[in-house]
């Protein structure tokens, strides 16, 4: 199975496509706003006016049933998904659309590129190219969408592998490893972008308990760094752990939110002390 990271990653960008974010942002410019975002697949709507921040440097965890959108929001941010109402605001840069309702799209085609590629996503299925081995695959994006020099990505490439501990599997076709190495290098080729932050969707859900635990290492690690990250998780440890912010989403809604201290330690409505009690 191949990548599912949007179809940027299709072809290589034209001479004139900058997708370069601003090299000095504001440091007080939170990477990833979302204002009042809608979501509707048909007559479901999934997310009902949802209010995300996602500060610089912070790491923000979703938590929540199955079904409760957090998926759907996080690909609402980085726009692998269309919203019919509400604000997508990238460093400041709010997300032109046109169109109304299930008829909106963003407008402009570079700016989606931009953002893109400055927010890159794990996914629960890793999504490796089969074909290729796992340095190709950590450098294929940076070489053939933002050309940059094969020499410099590799050896970037190889510095990321190391930092996620399969240095040794750079030439191993991604078959030959198990789930939990599979992720890593996942996490190795979001990295490989340089990305303004990392988009995790349930990055150790499909992995079994044993695997789990070297995907959770390499995320707290990320943390540790002060990454910007928006996380999607079922582990609850792990959200306390690495997270500045927790929103608890139900049907649609936050529910609740704030640090993990309170949300885990004192939850404030019957819905969220029973979705902990359930998961505990």
């Amino acid at each position: 199975m191949g990548p599912n990271i949007g179809p940027i990653f299709c072809r290589p960008l034209e001479p004139d496509e900058n997708v370069t974010a601003s090299l000095h942002p504001d440091p007080k410019t939170p990477v990833i706003q979302i204002r009042n975002l809608h979501k509707s697949y048909g007559d479901l709507e999934v997310l009902k006016g949802v209010d995300l921040t996602a500060p610089r440097g912070h790491v923000v965890s979703l938590i929540g049933s199955s079904g409760s959108g957090k998926s759907t929001l996080l690909r609402c941010c980085n726009l692998l998904e269309d919203s019919q109402d509400g604000d997508v605001v990238f460093e400041g840069e709010p997300v032109s659309w046109k169109g109304q309702g299930h008829a909106r799209h963003p407008a402009d085609r570079g700016q989606v590129i931009r953002i893109r590629t400055n927010l890159s996503m794990v996914f629960q299925q890793f999504n490796l190219w089969a074909h290729m081995t796992i340095l190709q695959n950590v450098m294929e994006a940076p070489v053939t969408v933002l050309r940059q020099d094969p020499a410099v990505v590799e050896k970037r490439a190889r510095g990321l592998l190391e930092k996620v501990g399969i240095g040794d599997k750079a030439d191993a076709w991604p078959a030959m490893l198990s789930g939990g190495q599979q992720q890593r290098a996942a996490i190795a080729r979001a990295l490989c972008m340089e990305p303004r932050a990392l988009l995790f969707d349930e990055p150790t859900s499909a992995l079994d308990p044993e695997l789990e635990q070297e995907v959770v290492k390499v995320i707290k690690a990320l943390a540790d760094e002060g990454r910007t990250m928006i996380l999607v998780t079922h582990d609850m440890r792990l959200a306390a752990d690495v997270s500045d912010h927790v929103v608890f989403l139900h049907q649609g809604r936050i529910e609740e939110e704030g640090p993990p201290e309170r949300l885990f330690g004192n939850p404030q409505t019957d819905r969220l002390r029973g979705f902990l009690s359930a998961t505990a």
